[in-house]
């Protein structure tokens, strides 16, 4: 008999990942090495992997998991997926939660998130990391979950991450917030772009998941406006630990598919979806009004296609003229020094915009 009890988990940690066959077991180390005071439960979810992922996966399973207990497995099998749920064998408080699924949901548009309900709605907190980044410190939920218990005005904490680069094979810098821990302010949430927090960081309150609007569920990139609902309704703290890594210059990652530059209809698709969610925001939280709407134009400007012909850059404008009547004197220089500026002024210009609105790195000399 199962006595699996769904209600005696602190905290869920969501795992999304596909052909991830070389990095998966780092991030599965990262999970089972954390030392904690409560249970916690990983929901690895691999979207029909087709470089051998889900092999490694199930032998991670074999060597670290109690699989001959019917008191604390649970195995299930759908037209969709197959779950193995185990404990792991010496850290008591680990379990996983491993769901293959039979087919690739991503390439069809079909959401997965329903597949980890059972887990995720029982819990207090949530953890992201997808299979590609991991952790490097036991002591990192524990301490994120001490700071959200004795604050319950805070919403979400995360902290400083090494940069690991796939293409260089070492660490190359490091993503942080400020060079102290901290509460984050709302202003550098909005202004800094969604990879200012490293994803691989977060823990943050359930309850922020809860009636999502509209304008967050149909937004392309979706840790952004998490960061941001987490700043608006609460407080983001910042622990200035390096206690996670975030893989970069991976040939298949969601960064390195961005055609930067270029005008296409999916990346339209992103700009507008992006747009749509400031303009929400600003609705919303009036009192942020001032930052959503120079987000806007950032986000018109900073995408203008300049890497294709003068009539592609004004097909692209004349999508967004509307917004752009909108723009400050300020804005409308930003803009034209990124379709016309030269020489050193126009460094400089790009550099001062590029601290201001876009997240803090420090790379290692080589």
């Amino acid at each position: 008999m199962n006595t699996e009890d769904k209600n005696k988990y602190l905290v869920c940690v969501r795992c999304y990942t596909f052909n991830h066959a070389n990095y998966i077991e780092d991030a599965m180390n990262g999970f089972t090495m954390q030392e904690t005071t409560f249970p916690f439960v990983c929901t690895i979810v691999d979207d029909a992997s087709t470089d051998g992922e889900q092999e490694v996966i199930k032998n991670y399973l074999k060597e670290h998991f109690v699989l001959d207990d019917n008191e604390t497995v649970r195995n299930e099998e759908t037209d969709d997926y197959v779950l193995t749920f185990a404990q792991h064998k010496t850290n008591r408080n680990c379990y996983f939660a491993v769901l293959f699924l039979k087919y690739n949901h991503h390439s069809i548009k079909r959401p997965k998130k329903h597949y980890i309900k059972e887990w995720i709605e029982n819990i207090k907190y949530i953890a992201h990391c997808e299979g590609d980044d991991y952790w490097i410190n036991p002591q990192k939920l524990q301490k994120q979950v001490d700071v959200l218990e004795a604050n319950p005005g805070f919403t979400m904490v995360c902290n400083r991450t090494k940069l690991y680069s796939e293409r260089q094979k070492k660490y190359i810098g490091e993503n942080y917030c400020y060079d102290k821990s901290q509460v984050v302010r709302p202003k550098d949430v909005i202004y800094r772009t969604g990879v200012y927090i490293s994803t691989c960081s977060v823990v943050y309150r359930k309850e922020l998941r809860d009636n999502i609007p509209d304008y967050w569920k149909k937004c392309k990139v979706g840790d952004y406006p998490l960061h941001i609902m987490c700043a608006m309704k609460g407080k983001v703290y910042y622990l200035n630990d390096i206690m996670s890594v975030y893989r970069v210059q991976i040939a298949n990652s969601w960064t390195g598919q961005q055609k930067w530059g270029k005008l296409d209809e999916g990346r339209i698709a992103v700009i507008k979806s992006r747009i749509n969610m400031f303009k929400g925001f600003a609705k919303d939280f009036p009192k942020y009004k001032k930052y959503f709407k120079n987000k806007v134009a950032n986000e018109i400007t900073r995408n203008i296609p300049f890497k294709q012909s003068q009539q592609d850059i004004d097909k692209y404008l004349e999508l967004f003229s509307e917004d752009i009547k909108r723009f400050g004197w300020a804005q409308k220089l930003d803009q034209w020094m990124r379709r016309n500026g030269r020489g050193r002024f126009k460094i400089y210009f790009l550099k001062y915009f590029q601290e201001k609105f876009e997240q803090r790195r420090i790379f290692y000399d080589s």
